[in-house]
């Protein structure tokens, strides 16, 4: 649980340094990002990007869905799910 922890932190801090507006709103981590419209389709964008660069794992277009990208606590899930995935995540 602490891999998720981690990435739960490390999304949060881009969201909050990325989007002016979840600063504003004091987001919380299961607030929807979509709905308020703190993250746009171009957010989703930024925020795949990010997840690719910084946990290493792949983004495919079958992965942008309402359910990944929704609030933070979903992105990290997904994060934790797609490193259990990859050969040799084990750090």
């Amino acid at each position: 649980m602490s891999e998720n922890k981690d990435a739960t932190m490390r999304i949060r801090k881009f969201v909050l340094q990325k989007f002016p507006l979840a600063r504003r709103r004091a987001v919380t981590d299961d607030d929807n990002l979509l709905e308020t419209g703190v993250v746009d389709s171009l957010g989703v964008l930024e925020l795949a990007t990010f997840m690719q660069q910084e946990f290493l794992i792949s983004v495919d277009d079958e992965d942008f869905t309402p359910e990944n990208f929704q609030n933070i606590t979903s992105m990290a899930r997904f994060v934790e799910r797609h490193v259990e995935l990859q050969p040799g995540s084990a750090e």
